[in-house]
């Protein structure tokens, strides 16, 4: 076996662990789950580092196993939040829970058939046919309120500011999570649960249970809550989650996410979020030390981060997108473009309609510039600037005779427009 909790520990992922964990791991192939919250049909960057807890561990020749908290989603986890969570309808979760698998496949082995192969369970599984009233004579009578009420994240709760306080709903919800582990402890020898650093009293609900209902010896171990240097959210953007899901953030974004975390995020991130030895990281954190500039640890994370999560042609995208703003580009790399990645690129440039007859018929450069789109503001503008060589379309110069038609369009709807370096404007054809 390879020595997991020292990889770990090593990479930055580790926060809290229950002593003799590691000779535990040492012994003999052993299984172990983290749960995911199924709430979304995708998971996010904050997923990741739970993701990458079971990949490691399977690395080191242990099983890993994904809990998609289905019933548990259906009541709301206390631990950190300030609210409780919307409550999910049993056809959602499935959906969901069928759309976070395959993003799991993208990192853990489900399929090789060997003893460590990953396995994905659900909780509503053996706990939607479970009475409230079985629960709490076989389940409720081994913990005492007294040992719920120490817990952080129900002190928390309760010490809060909300007026709300805190539901039983969410109170009971480290019973649930302490009886997910019973549960997997009993049916599939799971004798260690990994999770946030937030989770740790939900954690070692489950390690007492099993200690005092199956006479059992069970393990905890968290991994720190990611931060930013500059002290905002990780895995946040103006538009909100960076999703894995192509659909909700782009690779283009899901790339620069990356490409524009700080030196001090990269070097961390770089060991938490990529599979890199030790040694490749030492190397390059050198590299990146000597000349920052290069940006060589960020373009590593985002390089391997977008293939892992998507592919290598998303990669080459990206790059390619990437490099028509702040590189030399031609009119057909533009045109290379998907539709999306595009309007991801040029996101927050000034934009202008016009019409389909009007690019058919044959649109002057000076009325593309001024007349119909107001990118300069006269047509004298216009003029002096094509005539210091300072106006591109689709990134190749042009001269006062130009005129723009159909053959311009990229993806059949956009043309752009550029004054000197970094003044870029869309005329979107309707």
């Amino acid at each position: 076996m390879k020595n997991f909790i020292e990889e770990v520990t090593w990479r930055g992922m580790l926060h809290d662990v229950m002593p003799g964990t590691e000779e535990h791991l040492l012994e003999q192939m052993r299984v172990a789950y983290v749960g995911i919250d199924p709430t979304a049909d995708s998971l996010h960057i904050g997923h990741l580092v739970g993701v990458m807890l079971l990949k490691h561990f399977q690395l080191a020749g242990h099983k890993p196993v994904a809990l998609i908290g289905g019933a548990t989603g259906m009541v709301g986890d206390p631990s950190g939040k300030s609210n409780e969570r919307n409550l999910l309808d049993e056809d959602t979760l499935r959906h969901n829970q069928n759309a976070i698998k395959g993003q799991l496949e993208r990192f853990l082995d489900f399929n090789s058939g060997t003893d460590n192969a990953a396995e994905l369970v659900n909780n509503y599984d053996w706990m939607k046919d479970f009475s409230f009233l079985d629960f709490i004579r076989q389940i409720g009578k081994h913990i005492t309120v007294n040992y719920m009420m120490a817990k952080d994240s129900v002190k928390k709760r309760l010490n809060g500011e909300s007026a709300e306080g805190m539901s039983f709903t969410e109170f009971s919800y480290q019973l649930l999570q302490g009886y997910d582990f019973l549960h997997l402890f009993q049916q599939k020898q799971v004798t260690l649960q990994m999770g946030g650093s937030d989770q740790w009293g939900n954690i070692t609900t489950g390690t007492e249970m099993i200690r005092r209902v199956a006479s059992g010896k069970a393990y905890a171990l968290t991994c720190p809550l990611i931060t930013k240097a500059d002290g905002t959210k990780f895995g946040k953007s103006e538009g909100g989650n960076i999703w894995l899901d192509a659909a909700r953030t782009s690779p283009y974004k899901f790339y620069q996410y990356w490409l524009n975390t700080s030196d001090a995020d990269a070097e961390k991130y770089i060991k938490i979020f990529t599979f890199i030895t030790k040694e490749d990281i030492v190397t390059l954190t050198n590299e990146h030390q000597e000349a920052p500039h290069l940006r060589v640890l960020q373009k590593r994370l985002a390089a391997e981060l977008t293939t892992m999560v998507h592919s290598q042609a998303d990669l080459d995208n990206a790059i390619q997108a990437s490099n028509i703003l702040f590189g030399n580009s031609s009119s057909a790399d533009l045109k290379q473009l998907d539709q999306q990645t595009f309007l991801d690129v040029f996101e927050g440039v000034p934009q202008a309609e016009i019409s389909r007859e009007d690019i058919e018929a044959g649109l002057s450069i000076i009325d593309a510039l001024a007349g119909k789109s107001g990118f300069t503001t006269s047509n004298g503008e216009a003029r002096r600037a094509l005539q210091a060589n300072s106006i591109a379309v689709n990134k190749e110069k042009v001269t006062e005779e130009y005129t723009v038609t159909s053959q311009d369009l990229i993806n059949d709807r956009f043309v752009l427009l550029q004054k000197g370096k970094k003044n870029y404007f869309v005329l979107v054809i309707k």
